[in-house]
């Protein structure tokens, strides 16, 4: 199973001079537990961006043509050799950057993004456009003292099996 997982601004920025835009602690807290003990696939950008480098307890893949070791990562030069790489029934999880994600969405089974109730004033990567996927769950959350923006955790699935399509408001929200 192959999943997109992301925070996102309401006009899908996800980053700024190879930077995440906003930090949400419990955003973080989510990723930790959702990808934890799975196998995870990023560009080098993303990979040089980590402040500790490879992320713990999972299987790091860093997509490069460099041949240059990356401590703690498996290194392929496309996302088709990385994904040739993995079980069947290996849980991957796309954590960028936006060409990662341009590449893979054709062929992700779910998306866990976080959207972010803002637009950023400076971004230089975007999320692709994912509005015909479909809501499988929506976890709303308000601004308090750790988090700025109002953000939601919501989960996509590319069925079309009736549930709420992405961009539309749901239980009457934005």
């Amino acid at each position: 199973m192959i999943t997109l997982i992301a925070a996102v601004a309401r006009n899908r920025a996800i980053g700024y001079q190879n930077k995440l835009l906003y930090w949400l602690p419990n955003d973080l807290r989510r990723f930790k537990s959702l990808t934890t003990g799975h196998t995870i696939i990023m560009g080098r950008r993303t990979f040089e961006s980590l402040p500790k480098g490879a992320l713990p307890n999972r299987r790091n893949i860093v997509l490069t043509r460099s041949i240059a070791a990356l401590p703690g990562a498996e290194t392929f030069p496309t996302l088709e050799s990385a994904l040739s790489a993995c079980r069947s029934d290996e849980k991957v999880f796309i954590i960028g950057g936006a060409s990662v994600y341009r590449q893979a969405l054709p062929l992700a089974d779910r998306l866990c993004l976080t959207e972010i109730d803002d637009v950023p004033v400076d971004a230089d990567a975007f999320f692709p456009d994912y509005s015909d996927w479909q809501v499988e769950s929506v976890e709303e959350h308000e601004p308090d003292e750790r988090h700025a923006y109002r953000y939601r955790f919501i989960d996509y699935v590319r069925a079309n099996d009736g549930h709420q399509e992405a961009g539309q408001m749901v239980n009457g929200k934005w």
